[in-house]
Parts: structure tokens; sequence; C-alpha cells
């Protein structure tokens, strides 16, 4: 079934209308679609170059509003939430970080997840969805998703720009790696500053 809607996503990056597409497929991998909006992004920038910034800001956009999406499912429709959650083998973990932050830890390792989940290969949609189940403050959200998504897209655009079929090829064998890798060192980074501010405050 994957490679199935794999290939499709990428007819699609041909497809004529391919920047509806795109927009979809990023609106419902924010809440429940498996594949990520890259197997687009990547070949419609090799294809249109002066494009990628256009590319990039759709697929951020409407990634962002398939997140909104995805929390109003956790705030709302409790079984089907679950159902996405429990497909994607999450439960077991999003039932322990809900119960760290009923008993008021763990906010800034909720912060700390939900970046890497826009950012990495982590199931973005299963945090979104969390994070409606739990009342996450919608405002916080919203900011992290749109740095978090923002900054994946772009990276993965203008890498598509500036190299090309090589970027291709360098995803297919690295990028969940590397990505995993950037991401956490960016959360260490945000930690980090946010440590130094809250001491000398």
């Amino acid at each position: 079934m994957f490679k199935t809607l794999y290939q499709k996503c990428l007819d699609l990056a041909s497809h004529k209308s391919s920047n509806f597409f795109l927009g979809l497929v990023s609106f419902i991998e924010s809440s429940f679609f498996p594949i990520p909006p890259d197997v687009m992004i990547i070949p419609m920038v090799i294809a249109k170059k002066k494009s990628y910034l256009k590319i990039f800001l759709i697929a951020s956009i409407f990634s962002v509003l398939g997140g909104i999406f995805g929390y109003i499912l956790g705030s709302i429709f409790l079984d089907m939430a679950m159902n996405v959650i429990e497909f994607y083998g999450y439960e077991n973990k999003i039932n322990t970080l809900i119960n760290n932050l009923a008993q008021g830890e763990g906010l800034i390792a909720w912060l700390g997840i939900l970046f890497l989940a826009g950012f990495t290969p982590l199931p973005y949609k299963v945090f979104t969805i969390a994070s409606g189940l739990i009342g996450f403050n919608l405002l916080i959200f919203i900011i992290v998703s749109l740095i978090s998504r923002s900054l994946r897209f772009f990276v993965i655009a203008y890498l598509s720009y500036k190299f090309g079929d090589l970027f291709t090829e360098f995803m297919n064998k690295h990028g969940s790696k590397w990505f995993t890798v950037l991401g956490i060192l960016l959360v260490l980074i945000f930690t980090i500053i946010f440590l130094i501010i809250k001491f000398n405050a």
C-alpha cells in the first residue's frame, strides 16, 4: 500500500496541477496521510527550479493548516484520533507524554518533540492530533509547527534547487538520518538558549 501511495505522489509531482496536489498532500499528511510532501517537493523543484520558493511556501502553509486540522481531530473526535495514533504505533508513547503533562511535567519536552515531529521523519500527524488531545496551547502549537515545517521544507526545496538529482540520491540514502541529527541539534540549541535566558532573567 505504501509503495503504491508513494508512486502516486511521485506521479502527481509531474501533473499539470501539481501545486494543487502538493497543497493537498501537505494538508492531509499533517493529520493522517503516511506519505510526506518531500516526495513531491524534490521532483517539482528539479523540474521548475525558479519556482522553488513558491513550492516551499505551498508545502509549508498547507502543512500547518493540516496540522491545525489534526489538532481539531484530537480535540473533538477522540475515537478517530486514537485510531490514527494506534495506526502509527504511538499509543503508549503518547499516553506516557500525556500522563507526564497531567502531572505538570514535560512541557519543554513536548515543545521539543513537536518541533522534531515537524522537522524530522517522526510522524508529525501523531503529534498534531495528540496536541489537540491534551489541549495544548493552540497559538504555541501553530508557531512551533510553522517554524519546524517551514524550516524542513525550505531546506528540502533549496537543496533540490541547488543540487538537483544529487540531492535526490542523498535523500534516498541518508535523508532520514541527517534530518533527525540536525533536528536534535536544533532542539538542543534552542533548549540551551532557553535555559540561559531563564537563569539570567
